[in-house]
């Protein structure tokens, strides 16, 4: 299986404080790849150098087999990359269909020769793109302040799903919503893989993980506890191995890193 993104050894330092150390992961091509892990962990530095927010100190990052230097979210994007942050950066005042195209608008010229928006071209791109990932609602010229929070996390995904990404990473996206509310997006999140799409799931919601993923990470105090083959795991192991008490009951030792935070 060709991976959409690899690690080697990654690294990050803020001074003395050490955020990560000597991670090392991969993300085939297709997979739904879950990380997790206490507040403190590392998980939410580790996707900010993955969607090159965040610079790392040491270490390889290649994406599609490709060595990265000077890595930006301008060249994360470029090689089909694209983010879902827990707080989704939607804009309440704006259309669906706009917030979709947000920063990525058609444009076309009209007779005195400027740039307008092209509205018809994105309102029939955004219904293909829901269309694409089976979703429905009603009007994609409703502005986003009339959704409920479940909808507002499928227009998200939306957006960067825009985009045609390798790769998208998922930040929390159940986290505000009731077990109910995040059903439909749960589906979608399996659904993604379909579309070409690989997924990197950052949750703390154990039973989400278990339940969309194929791999998972297990991150402690910055480095990576243990990789678990989802099919053959449980909830009981997963906090055996995020708590680290010592050698855990299903034969995996723990790896010890340096103290971090999110």
């Amino acid at each position: 299986m060709e991976n959409v993104i690899q690690a080697n050894g990654i690294a990050k330092y803020y001074g003395a404080v050490t955020a990560l150390e000597g991670i090392n992961f991969h993300i085939g091509a297709g997979e739904i790849v879950g990380f997790a892990g206490d507040n403190g962990a590392g998980k939410s530095t580790l996707m900010r150098i993955v969607a090159g927010d965040v610079t790392h100190s040491n270490g390889e990052l290649l994406i599609s087999g490709l060595f990265q230097n000077n890595y930006s979210p301008k060249t994360a994007r470029g090689l089909g990359i694209e983010m879902v942050y827990q707080d989704l950066a939607l804009c309440d005042n704006l259309e669906i269909y706009e917030n979709i195209f947000l920063g990525r608008e058609h444009k076309k010229l009209n007779i005195l020769g400027l740039g307008v928006l092209n509205r018809t071209s994105m309102l029939e791109e955004a219904e293909c793109v829901l269309n694409t990932l089976g979703l429905s609602i009603p009007s994609l010229t409703e502005p986003v302040s009339a959704l409920s929070g479940g909808q507002r996390q499928l227009v998200a995904i939306a957006r960067a799903m825009a985009n045609s990404p390798h790769l998208v990473i998922l930040d929390e996206p159940t986290a505000a919503l009731s077990v109910a509310a995040g059903r439909p997006l749960l589906e979608l999140i399996r659904h993604l893989p379909e579309t070409g799409t690989s997924v990197m799931l950052v949750s703390h919601r154990l039973s989400d993980l278990l339940e969309t993923t194929d791999r998972l990470y297990i991150l402690r105090r910055g480095s990576i506890a243990c990789e678990l083959t989802t099919s053959e795991t449980t909830e009981e192991e997963i906090l055996h191995a995020m708590a680290g008490v010592g050698e855990t009951d299903f034969g995996r030792p723990r790896l010890d890193g340096p103290t971090a935070f999110a």
